[in-house]
């Protein structure tokens, strides 16, 4: 390889491909008998936008030089496919490279990922209708052995494992699919799509709390910190933690009406009012216990990351800080009801009321607010 397409090629893995074209296109006019350089100048243009048809131009000048170069037919196919219109063609230029090269794993792949595809377009072609559940039945299982050729020809490449992903999911193939995550996971651990999958399906799992949740967002977030979903997963389990915390308010409203009597019960005498001092003192021993063991201490061992967003989501969502403010009331509610000398229980009822019923009339309203 010439020094020229060397540099050109590091400087397209740093993703500064018209700089690679200039480069390319010099060491072209010096020799533009250089099939590397041709090849490398189309990878160059299929990367910008617009700029398929000169993609395919490069790589039919390539294979003018060498018509049995696996690499141009590749890059032949994949600008076929950008081109538009043309997308059926690359069947037979993958099927090419494959005879030729058959230990290559990436023609392999590659086919894999877009035959089911063209069989599609080719039968609504000739069919002049959508395709069968039974046809593509039939076209993800061709191209499910391709995928499976080419993981056996490369088990420590990804692609063929994402390829085999894909056909196995639009086959409704459940268990494969998972385990074709296991295995992308395995080989990069750090792989955004897998992870949003197999962390998604974990905290939607039935019985997972929104502690779990929230921390199996956070694990994930520290390997693909820019996933958009798995920060939105995040962000309703963090919400599910606050919605909790309403609980915690109108279990304090419900012990204040137990403790001042409020609703007389037959064949049973209300306690006299005003309550004596230590009995209000002592009615708030409950209500400390119960958000000490219900929020301070789940709280203090929630992970930063999830502490972070509970407090940024209090600034980016306008529900959080409802949650937090009918929380604030509730509580208010309870401690007036219970630390005030009430002669008479008609005021009492009717603050009881106002800490549970607007709480209470939301918490349903509000679950798909996350």
């Amino acid at each position: 390889m010439h020094p020229a397409v060397e540099r050109a090629r590091a400087l397209y893995e740093l993703g500064r491909y018209d700089e690679a074209k200039a480069l390319l296109g010099q060491r072209l006019a010096e020799d533009p008998d250089d099939i590397r350089a041709w090849i490398d100048l189309a990878r160059c243009h299929l990367s910008g936008e617009g700029e398929a048809d000169r993609a395919l131009e490069a790589t039919e000048r390539a294979l003018a030089l060498d018509a049995e170069h696996v690499d141009a037919l590749i890059m032949h196919a994949r600008a076929l496919q950008a081109v538009g219109g043309r997308f059926l063609e690359t069947e037979d230029v993958l099927r090419e490279a494959i005879r030729l090269d058959p230990e290559f794993w990436y023609g392999y792949a590659l086919l894999a990922n877009w035959l089911f595809r063209i069989r599609a377009l080719r039968y609504g072609k000739e069919h002049g209708g959508a395709v069968t559940r039974e046809a593509m039945d039939a076209f993800l299982r061709e191209s499910g052995e391709l995928a499976q050729e080419a993981i056996r020809l490369a088990p420590e490449e990804v692609f063929p494992y994402e390829v085999a992903w894909g056909i196995a999911d639009l086959a409704g193939n459940r268990t494969v699919a998972d385990r074709l995550d296991e295995a992308i996971l395995r080989l990069d651990p750090q792989h955004k799509a897998a992870l949003e999958r197999r962390t998604g399906k974990a905290a939607a799992a039935p019985g997972v709390k929104a502690t779990e949740a929230a921390t199996l967002y956070a694990d994930a977030l520290a390997s693909a910190p820019d996933s958009a979903p798995m920060r939105q997963g995040l962000d309703q389990a963090s919400y599910r933690l606050l919605r909790g915390i309403r609980w915690l308010a109108l279990l304090c409203v419900a012990l204040a009406g137990t403790g001042l009597d409020l609703f007389a019960v037959a064949g049973e005498a209300q306690r006299d009012l005003p309550l004596p001092l230590g009995q209000r003192l002592w009615n708030l021993v409950p209500m400390a216990a119960i958000w000490t063991l219900g929020a301070a201490l789940r709280y203090r061992r929630l992970r930063q990351g999830i502490k972070v967003n509970l407090t940024s989501l209090l600034h980016r969502h306008p529900w959080s800080r409802i949650v937090l403010t009918q929380s604030a009331w509730a509580m208010l509610c309870a401690l007036v009801l219970t630390q005030l000398p009430w002669t008479d229980r008609t005021l009492p009822q009717v603050i009881f009321w106002a800490g549970l019923v607007p709480t209470a009339a939301t918490i349903w309203f509000d679950r798909k607010k996350g």
